[in-house]
């Protein structure tokens, strides 16, 4: 499935228990901080931000918008925990950036400094999501498994 996204847009898949969301990285440079080191990561225009969320509704979409507008536009670092980290469990929106994420719900979330692998809902797990020329590639979901909205970020 091919999405259109423009860079001033974010797009929804809202599925029975998750919602991911999916916008433009611009070619924005971010800070990654793990518990050991600070990386500076940079992005392709093309390259995508990918929010995944474990809930669904306009509550639910609004903190996925406010999670992308916080890393790509105000340059919010993105923090990964250690694995095992209590706080993990309690983590309401997960970010994967790059040019290509793969979605699992056999992950710890927030745990994953590789940056090709986000945790999200079992109706997405192993949906890979590909950043292609004006949009994203979305491979393996079923479409009738969730609900497709582009709009204004």
């Amino acid at each position: 499935m091919n999405l259109t996204i423009k860079e001033d847009e974010i797009a929804y898949l809202e599925g029975r228990k998750g919602t991911i969301a999916i916008a433009k990285s611009k070619g924005f440079f971010f800070y990654l901080e793990t518990e050991a080191e600070e990386r500076i990561l940079f992005t392709e225009p093309e390259d995508l931000i990918v929010a995944s969320s474990w809930g669904v509704g306009d509550k639910v979409k609004r903190a996925l918008a406010c999670t992308i507008f916080q890393l790509r536009e105000m340059q919010a670092p993105l923090i990964v925990l250690p694995k095992g980290h209590p706080a993990s469990p309690r983590l309401k929106v997960v970010v994967s950036i790059g040019e290509r994420t793969r979605c699992s719900c056999q992950i710890q979330p927030g745990t994953h400094p590789e940056q090709d692998v986000l945790c999200a809902s079992q109706e997405f797990h192993q949906i890979e999501i590909i950043g292609r020329p004006g949009g994203a590639e979305i491979l393996g979901l079923a479409e009738e498994e969730s609900n497709i909205a582009v709009q204004k970020l």
